[in-house]
């Protein structure tokens, strides 16, 4: 069962999250809050799986949230779910330790899809967002090892928000390749997770534009 944490200041947003995702199998809402100190009492206290937290909160910001839970060592993946999609959010939330970022416009499934997918530590995130990672221009950085060609393409996959299973489908291969192609692209990249890895190949543009 997955330990779900709610961070939002509008009370009919917590409701109607709650209502959906009460429906959804593997899933147990053990807290709520709306308010960024309040809801920073709360995980620590239920320590739950999955924190969804929308960016523009009372107190503590969703930012500042999602730092204290990254600097605290939980094991709590973040979850962004925000009417905002500023270049600077979107970077900054990501930088703080957000797992995934979704607009309030996804589908209700892509959420539960977002929970299940970071008790995996696998990132979803919304096109906008993607799109708006892809179109960021930084210097290209010189890798002390460059990635093969199989790593680039898993790497062009995880950027498309591809799961394991979906990269393994894709190349015709092992989902234990993918987890060792996977583990080697972090290792390069100098990243600690897939999130970062994705940002890194998108700033740095290091995939085909075709990938977008």
């Amino acid at each position: 069962m997955l330990k779900v944490f709610i961070v939002d200041d509008h009370p009919f947003v917590r409701q109607g999250l709650k209502a959906f995702l009460a429906t959804q199998y593997g899933i147990e809402i053990v807290g709520e809050a709306g308010d960024g100190e309040v809801a920073w009492a709360g995980i620590q206290k239920f320590q739950p799986d999955v924190a969804i937290i929308d960016l523009h909160i009372p107190g503590w910001n969703g930012i500042k949230l999602t730092q204290a839970i990254k600097t605290a060592g939980l094991f709590t993946r973040v979850i962004i779910l925000s009417s905002f999609c500023e270049d600077e959010e979107v970077i900054a939330a990501i930088d703080a330790g957000a797992l995934s970022y979704l607009m309030k416009d996804s589908p209700p499934e892509k959420l539960v899809e977002a929970i299940v997918a970071a008790s995996n530590g696998e990132p979803v995130l919304h096109p906008r967002i993607a799109k708006k990672l892809m179109q960021r221009v930084i210097r290209p950085e010189i890798l002390i090892e460059p990635l093969t060609k199989k790593e680039k393409e898993v790497l062009t996959l995880l950027v498309k928000g591809k799961s394991n299973k979906e990269i393994a489908q894709d190349l015709h291969i092992s989902e234990v390749t993918v987890k060792t192609h996977v583990s080697n692209i972090l290792h390069k990249l100098d990243v600690k997770d897939r999130t970062q890895a994705v940002v890194k190949a998108i700033e740095y543009q290091m995939i085909e534009r075709s990938a977008e």
